[in-house]
C-alpha cells in the first residue's frame, strides 16, 4: 500500500522505514528501530540505513563519552553523504545512547549547521569540490595547502563572520612548521580570500548564513604591488652559480631539476606536467607547456648538456611507474601521488639557494629566465627562442608563411653553451 509522507509528499510504500525522498522516519521505522535499540548487542552495533547517520567509538581510553554521532545534512555531487557533529550533544557513554539519540534526530530533523564553524564549513564545501572532474589535481592540493594557513579561524562560527575577521585573518597570515614560522607570500594571501569566496558563497547557497562577507573585502593593493614585483623581478644564475649548480649535482636533491630548467625554459608549472610519452630520447626532444597557445604541446629539444640528466628523470619514472617525467619521492605520496607540482618545486627550489647560498633574491621562474637571457647572450635565433619557451609569434610571415623544422631547433638550443 502506497502512502504520503508527511514531511515532503512523496509517495512511498507503508512498510518503509523512512522516506527515500528526505529521510524522514515512518512510524514503521520508528517501532521497528526502537525494537533494535533496545536489544541492540554490545559486542555488534547494528547497521544503520544509507543516509541515517553515523556512530563512530574514538579510540582513547580517557573519554567518558567515546561514542561520537554524525548527522546527514547534505549530499555531494555523487550522492554520498555529507555529515556533521550532531548538536547540542554529539558524544555519549555507550552505543545505545549514541543510537537513541540518533533516533530521536531522525525522528523529528533539525538544522544543526546553523552555528557551524569555519572548519566544518570548509569540510562540507570541500567534499563538493574536490568531487568536481573539472578540478585538477594541483587545484584541489594548492586548496589544502592555503588552508593550513587559516587555522586562526577553523573554530570561529561562520554566522559570525565578519570583513575585519577576514581580513585581520588575511593580514597575519602564516604558518608554523616546526620551530619555524612562515609568513603568507602575497600571492597565498589572494588565495585565502580566493578560498573564503568560495566557501561563503557555498554558505549562502545552503541558507547556511545570508550575505558573503568576505565578497564585499577588497585587498590592500600593497599586495598586488608586492605580486607585480615578485614576477617582475627575475633575474638569471651568474656563472659563479651555475657552476655551483653542476658541482653539486647528484649531492643535493633537485639541482638537476633546475639545471634542466635552465636549459630549456620551462615554466616551474610545466615541469611537473611532462608525460614520460612525449619524451623522446632518441630524437632528443619533448612536448609539453600550458598557459597560452603558443606555449601549449610545444615541442621544445633536449640540450645535450642535460641528456643525462633527462635519461635519469626518465629511467626513474619507469621504476616508480609514473606518467610524468619528473617525480617527488622524498615526501610522502598525497592526492597527486610523485608528480612535481608548482608548491613542491617551489619549497625545493628555495632549499636549493638557502643550501648552496646563491642570491636569495631568486625566484622559481629564474631558471626560464636564465634560459632566455644565455639564449641571446649566445645569438640563439629569435624565433627559435620564442617557439621553444612557448612566446607569441605576432610577425605574420615567420607565425603563418614559414615552416620551421625540428632539426632546426635543435641546432639553435645547442649555440647555448
Amino acid at each position: 500500500m502506497l502512502i504520503t509522507c508527511p514531511e515532503c509528499y512523496h509517495v512511498l510504500s507503508d512498510k518503509a522505514f523512512f522516506c527515500p525522498n528526505c529521510g524522514y522516519v515512518t512510524q514503521q521505522g520508528r517501532s521497528h528501530f526502537t525494537r533494535k535499540a533496545s536489544s541492540v548487542s554490545k559486542t555488534k552495533p547494528m547497521k544503520l540505513p544509507n543516509g541515517f547517520g553515523q556512530i563512530s567509538k574514538i579510540n582513547n581510553k580517557n573519554l567518558r563519552n567515546p561514542y561520537r554521532v554524525m548527522v546527514t545534512t547534505a549530499r555531494e555531487m555523487d550522492g554520498k553523504p555529507l555529515v556533521t557533529t550532531l548538536k547540542p550533544q554529539a558524544y555519549f557513554p555507550t552505543y545505545d545512547d549514541a543510537y537513541k539519540a540518533l533516533l530521536k534526530y531522525n525522528e523529528n530533523p533539525y538544522d544543526v549547521t546553523s552555528n557551524i564553524t569555519v572548519m566544518e564549513l570548509f569540510e562540507r564545501w570541500f567534499a563538493n569540490y574536490k568531487c568536481d572532474p573539472s578540478k585538477s589535481d594541483s587545484s584541489v592540493n594548492s586548496i589544502l595547502s592555503v588552508w593550513k594557513y587559516c587555522s586562526k579561524l577553523y573554530d570561529f562560527p561562520v554566522r559570525e563572520l565578519r570583513i575585519r575577521h577576514v581580513r585581520r585573518l588575511i593580514e597575519d597570515a602564516e604558518l608554523t612548521i616546526g620551530k619555524e614560522t612562515k609568513p603568507a607570500s602575497p600571492y597565498t594571501k589572494t588565495r585565502i580570500k580566493s578560498l573564503f569566496n568560495m566557501m561563503l558563497d557555498y554558505a549562502v547557497e545552503y541558507e547556511l548564513i545570508e550575505k558573503n562577507y568576505a565578497r564585499n573585502m577588497q585587498l590592500d593593493n600593497q599586495i598586488f604591488q608586492q605580486i607585480q614585483e615578485e614576477y617582475r623581478n627575475h633575474i638569471s644564475f651568474t656563472d659563479e652559480e651555475m657552476a655551483i649548480l653542476w658541482k653539486n649535482l647528484g649531492k643535493v636533491k633537485y639541482v638537476n631539476v633546475l639545471i634542466f630548467q635552465c636549459y630549456s625554459g620551462w615554466r616551474p608549472q610545466e615541469l611537473g606536467l611532462i608525460r614520460l610519452e612525449n619524451v623522446d630520447l632518441k630524437e632528443e626532444i619533448m612536448k609539453g607547456g600550458i598557459k597560452t597557445e603558443a606555449g601549449t604541446n610545444r615541442i621544445v629539444p633536449i640540450h645535450p648538456k642535460v641528456m643525462p640528466i633527462v635519461e635519469d628523470l626518465y629511467k626513474q619514472a619507469v621504476s616508480l611507474n609514473s606518467e610524468y617525467l619528473i617525480n617527488c619521492t622524498d615526501g610522502y605520496v598525497t592526492r597527486s601521488g610523485t608528480k612535481l607540482t608548482y608548491s613542491r618545486y617551489k619549497g625545493r627550489f628555495y632549499k636549493i639557494i638557502s643550501s648552496l647560498n646563491l642570491n636569495p633574491a631568486h625566484r622559481p621562474h629564474d631558471g626560464r629566465k636564465h634560459f632566455v637571457t644565455q639564449a641571446k647572450k649566445y645569438h640563439v635565433d629569435e624565433y627559435a627562442i620564442k617557439y621553444i619557451v612557448g612566446h607569441v609569434i605576432s610577425d605574420i610571415t615567420e607565425k603563418v608563411y614559414t615552416t620551421r623544422e625540428i632539426s632546426w631547433l635543435k641546432e639553435e638550443i645547442k649555440k647555448i653553451q
